[in-house]
């Protein structure tokens, strides 16, 4: 959701901004890109949004994200010859009416997020436009659209609505470079590496100017290629050829992208993809809706009943109006028009509205991350640039009381800055990332968004598809138990390899199901592929046309193949079907065996088929037997049967003639085998204390069944069923617990529940935990009606069983305002939303999901998702790592160039290059070599740079530095050979003889003449203790932070690192010791007597020793803080960690065997706020 104001630009305001930019050389349209609600503050007055020209948006979640959109007017100046007076759009209500003003005929809109929003005279408010309005009834539905809008009409729809295309441009390379260049980290950079080339310090500048093209290379690189990817997602959306019929014009063919809400289409051709979403008002079709299940399982859709009823269609249709729509998309397998014509259907929603709209546009638009480390950084930031501040003014009144030039004042002020703040930070921190990619690459995963990856060490939930993900992609029939009498039967077992013998078991499995013929395949749901497989007979075309007592319709005929063995009849032919619906939990066919009688065949739910069937032929038993096989975690589907009397056509029949007065056949075994790394993955993620949570469009039944075998819901703790519904009435929804017996399920559509506990509590006997379970559609009632127990339910919640892909998005979202960080592993472009909304999505597929997904596996097996959280972890410790090296690599300096300072000295250039080229840049390049540690520990790394132990380690190690750098600046001066005007004394033969006059330079260092070598303003006796002892003290704290165990390798297997570290500890111990005057003179260094190096050396070594203690008896010791954290009784302030505590001292939770009402949970009254809040910004998604 997001709130609106509405602004008025003012010219006397753009002008004084327009100035302000010119005189500012464009630092205030800078500013005005970071910042656009202060363009717009600017810029424009506050005025009502009916008049606005400028409207604002700021989301109202925890980011406040603000957003400028423009106004605009739509011209429909073909509507001049229509009557002011008369509605423009034949459907009065119609908010297309409603938005024209007349008589000039405009209609105000903005856009927002690809989607068009019109300004509704009447109510005063923007609302979406590019669908059908849902108040319309069937039979609405089917008088005013069913014979097709008329030409005036479909235009002016179409200029308000806007084309039915999903346009996703490739972003220009120059537009990804110039918005990754704007980045104000890469601004200052421009700043620090200009100021350099001013000062003649051209190495580092160049170096620099290389790390940040290749950081921003490598981003705009990923950023293109993610742009080609969603381009070719929806490439061949928006160029489809479809048949329209108009009023008065009959058919005609247009191109898609001309399709307007109300349209008429007519599907005559074959295989064909939906331009649009549609409601299907005459004929039927079958469809693949892989796009948004993820299986590619045949689908059959109905039309629309032209019932009388005035209820909106939605309400009429309960939740079965997803049968009557043809999402975009989705493909058309077959098409059966009815004898009227070929089959038709009235566009429903265009363009970016669509159900494919919806999943690229969560693709193009992503929530935010809230990842506290980044924020963190930007404080860390803020804090240098302070620190940086201080520095300035004490430079500019050391250097301004002395004399100094302005212009040489105002550089060493710039200079403090450019020091403070490390330049070369956001490369380092881009190797890092770098390495990660690449160690994840050769374990197969792939990854588009490398900001994600030190997410993925955060982690402490992850969201599993089940099917594909956890599971075998298809079912295994395992046997059948026939009911005889009073009894069950043996178990036939199918693994034998024997036909079933002919009879209504045989009929059963080879004619009650949805498979159809397409391309010589026989496709369709796995289940009903095994049991038909099963049977050994064969399909033929589903187009063939049969005549049978009169009826033409189409049929499936289904004949014996050759291994069936002798069966009395030619085949049978289904002539009617009552499709599987869950909500019915159960199918029907009426079927014609060819030579033989008429019957029908039930397949469903085991209890669901037993209520139908007449109760002598259901056994005694029938209670134990099915408990008997779904506590071994089968998946159980019963079976009836009876035989028609002929006279009465098939089509004939009603659904309640039909499902009455059966027999029971029997109880269809099957199982759904989990993969075999599953367990072993699943146990891992338990141990170290990452919840694992199934979101699944599968049924609920096979859901807690494979979570029970997976070990998500171990053997000991109790499943609960959380059943949500609304009433339509007062109350308007109620939500019941009801804890599941054992294992749980009960077959194919129905949970075996418990009533035994009546006071509400769990019995202790049971378990120590317990595990919520719910359906999508108890998800989204208890979301709309009892969101003040969505967060309990979710703190337990481990099964989500038939979620839409909007209600897995949703679900992620709700889990991430408990404060989890949440990763998502599935297969099918039905996770696509999930999959980019969680904060690392793992998609084990290489196509639609792939696109959305930051992590994509190259093997689709959830041995990734440990894999990647190891990976993550080790990043994030290396990015911890690289600021507190950074943070004390330029403190460090910062601190030297300041003493210096004092004396109107500093670094020479050679040593600013040593110090930041061949110490920091190679170490920031080669401390992230460290690979993950192969145990995932049961904790997680620190997720933030404020956090107390890492606040400690970095001010200790200041406060070293700061001592030690200070300690030899001061004890310097004191040495008997020390004197600021000889600076060659030290080293003569007499150790103390000034030797010649020195004249005194601007800098304040003597500069002796003659013989002597030629001091440049830099050398001086405390240029080189401070240099000396900053220089060595970097390789210090680089080995000090370089972390290893228990989230990265041990330092001593980065062996780059390691030799790294000694040749530049070899080079430092040379310098230190060494007596070159060439070598010293180009360094800036001063020869100084051995004994004081070597108390240099001492003071370093103290130092070194002084900190790895602290690291690691301090700062790295976990039993320490804990103690400390029970001592002072510190708490974690996570949503989930506040929430979980008080469950556990609510003994009344959860309320099993009870029944509440949406009126009797309270729900927090939040208070009104003075803006305008928009309800056509809601985020409102069709549940498919």
């Amino acid at each position: 959701t997001a709130e609106i104001f509405g602004y008025k630009t003012q010219g006397y305001r753009l002008a004084l901004c327009i100035a302000g930019s010119l005189l500012s050389c464009g630092a205030l349209l800078l500013l005005f890109y970071w910042k656009p609600e202060w363009d717009v503050w600017a810029n424009c007055a506050a005025c009502d949004l009916e008049e606005a020209d400028i409207v604002l948006l700021r989301t109202t979640d925890e980011f406040q994200i603000y957003s400028r959109k423009k106004v605009t007017w739509i011209s429909l100046s073909v509507l001049n010859s229509f009557s002011p007076d008369n509605p423009i759009i034949a459907d009065e209500d119609s908010i297309l009416n409603k938005a024209i003003m007349k008589p000039d005929f405009q209609v105000r809109c903005l856009q927002v997020q690809k989607i068009r929003y019109v300004w509704n005279v009447s109510a005063k408010q923007f609302q979406k436009v590019g669908s059908l309005e849902d108040s319309h009834s069937c039979s609405d539905i089917h008088a005013k659209f069913g014979s097709g809008l008329r030409r005036e009409e479909q235009n002016i729809r179409r200029l308000i609505c806007g084309p039915n295309a999903i346009e996703v441009q490739i972003a220009p390379i120059w537009k990804l470079l110039v918005k990754e260049v704007l980045n104000p980290f890469y601004i200052f950079q421009l700043f620090s590496v200009c100021l350099w080339f001013t000062e003649e310090y051209t190495e580092y500048a160049i170096a620099i100017i290389f790390m940040s093209m290749l950081s921003i290379g490598l981003t705009v690189y990923e950023l293109r290629k993610q742009s080609v990817k969603v381009h070719g997602l929806v490439e061949s959306h928006n160029r489809v050829l479809v048949t329209v019929c108009r009023e008065q014009e009959g058919f005609q063919e247009l191109e898609s992208h001309h399709l307007v809400p109300g349209d008429m289409l007519a599907l005559t051709r074959g295989r064909a993809l939906m331009p649009c979403d549609a409601i299907l008002l005459s004929g039927g079709c079958i469809v693949n809706e892989g796009m948004l299940t993820g299986e590619s399982i045949p689908v059959t859709k109905t039309c629309l009943p032209c019932d009388d009823d005035t209820q909106p269609w939605r309400t009429c249709c309960t939740e079965d109006y997803k049968k009557h729509i043809l999402f975009c998309g989705t493909e058309i397998i077959q098409a059966k028009g009815d004898s009227k014509g070929p089959l038709r259907a009235v566009v429903l929603r265009t363009g970016f509205n669509t159900a494919k709209g919806d999943l690229v546009r969560s693709i193009l638009y992503p929530k935010p991350m809230n990842f506290r480390l980044y924020r963190d950084a930007l404080r860390f930031l803020m804090c240098l640039i302070a620190a940086a501040t201080v520095g300035m003014i004490y430079a500019v009144c050391i250097f301004t009381l002395s004399g100094e030039e302005v212009g040489e004042v105002v550089k060493k002020a710039l200079d403090v800055i450019t020091i403070a703040v490390p330049p070369a930070l956001p490369a380092a921190l881009t190797m890092g990332i770098i390495y990660t990619q690449r160690r994840l690459k050769k374990k197969g995963i792939f990854c588009i968004s490398p900001q994600r990856i030190n997410m993925c060490g955060q982690l402490n939930l992850v969201c599993f598809d089940k099917t594909g993900t956890l599971t075998e992609d298809g079912l295994d029939l395992w046997g059948f138990v026939s009911a005889k009498g009073n009894s069950f039967q043996n178990v036939h077992s199918f693994t034998s390899g024997e036909p079933w013998p002919w009879g209504p078991v045989c009929g059963a499995m080879a004619s009650c199901h949805a498979l159809v013929v397409l391309d010589g395949q026989i496709q369709g749901d796995p289940l009903d592929l095994k049991m038909f497989e099963a049977t050994n007979w064969e399909m033929e075309d589903s187009s063939r046309e049969d005549a049978e007592e009169g009826e033409s319709v189409h049929t499936l005929i289904i004949k014996p193949g050759p291994k069936a063995g002798q069966v009395p009849v030619g085949g049978i032919a289904v002539l009617h079907q009552f499709p599987f619906s869950s909500a019915l939990q159960r199918m029907s066919v009426i079927a014609q065996e060819i030579g033989g009688a008429r019957r029908v065949f039930m397949k469903g739910a085991p209890e669901m088929v037993a209520r139908f069937c007449r109760p002598e032929t259901v056994p005694p038993s029938f209670a134990s037997e099915l408990h008997r096989y779904t506590t071994q975690g089968f998946r159980v589907i019963g079976l009836a049967y009876k035989t028609l009397q002929p006279g009465k056509q098939a089509a004939g029949f009603t659904r309640e003639e039909v499902e009455s007065d059966l027999m029971f056949l029997g109880l269809l075994i099957m199982e759904n085998r989990l993969k075999g790394e599953t367990k072993p993955v699943l146990e891992e993620l338990r141990a170290a204390r990452i919840r694992s949570v199934m979101v699944t469009g599968d049924n609920l039944q096979t859901a807690v069944t494979v979570a029970r075998k997976a070990g998500m819901i171990p053997l000991n703790d109790t499943a609960i069923l959380i059943e949500a519904d609304e009433l339509g009435a007062s109350p308007s929804a109620s939500i019941t617990w009801k804890p599941i017996q054992e294992s749980k399920l009960n077959g194919y559509g129905s949970l075996a529940v418990s009533t035994s506990q009546a006071d509400g509590r769990i019995n202790p006997a049971w378990t120590s935990q317990y595990h919520f379970a719910m359906r999508g559609r108890s998800f989204e009632v208890i979301t709309q009606h009892f969101s003040p127990l969505l967060p309990k339910l979710l703190m337990n919640g481990t099964v989500f069983a038939r979620m839409s892909p909007s209600q897995k998005s949703s679900l992620v979202q709700e889990f991430q305002k408990l404060d989890y960080y949440v990763g998502m592993c599935g297969d099918g472009a039905n996770d696509c939303g999930a999959l980019k909304m969680a904060h690392a999505g793992i998609s084990l597929s290489e196509q639609e999901a792939s696109v959305a997904s930051p992590f994509t596996s190259q093997t689709p097996s959830v041995e990734c998702v440990p894999e990647l959280i190891r990976q993550g972890r080790a990043a994030l410790v290396t990015s911890f790592c690289m600021f507190k090296y950074m943070a004390l690599y330029s403190i460090i300096q910062y601190l030297g160039v300041l003493l210096l300072y004092w004396q109107l000295n500093s670094f020479g250039n050679y040593q600013f290059l040593f110090q930041d080229l061949a110490i920091t840049t190679v170490i920031g390049v080669t401390m992230s070599l460290n690979g993950a540690y192969p145990k995932l520990v049961p904790y997680r790394p620190p997720a933030r740079l404020t956090s107390l132990p890492l606040l400690l380690s970095v001010v200790l190690n200041i406060l070293f530095s700061l001592a030690m750098q200070i300690f030899g600046f001061v004890v310097v001066q004191k040495q008997p050979w020390y004197t600021r005007y000889n600076i060659h004394s030290a080293c003569l033969p007499e150790n103390g003889s000034l030797g010649k006059s020195p004249s005194l330079d601007s800098a304040g260092t003597g500069n002796t003449t003659g013989t002597e070598s030629t001091n440049n303003g830099y050398q001086s006796y405390e240029n080189t203790t401070v240099w000396l002892l900053s220089t060595i003290n970097c390789l210090v704290v680089a080995l000090v932070f370089s972390k290893g165990k228990p989230f990265r390798q041990p330092m001593y297997r980065n062996y780059i690192f390691v030799l790294v570290l000694a040749v530049q500890l070899g080079i430092c111990l040379f310098l230190l010791f060494a007596d070159f005057e060439g070598l010293y003179s180009r360094m800036d260094l001063t020869c100084t007597p051995t004994s004081w190096r070597g108390t240099m050396l001492i003071l370093l070594l103290v130092t070194f020793a002084v900190s790895v203690t602290v690291e690691e008896l301090v700062i790295e010791n976990r039993a320490l803080w804990t103690l400390l954290k029970r001592r002072f009784w510190y708490q974690s302030s996570s949503r989930y960690k506040t929430l979980q505590r008080s469950l556990e001292k609510d003994s009344d939770w959860p309320p099993l065997s009870k029944t509440l009402f949406s009126e009797s949970v309270a729900a927090p009254v939040g208070e009104s706020g003075g803006s305008y809040f928009n309800p056509a910004f809601e985020s409102h998604e069709d549940t498919l």
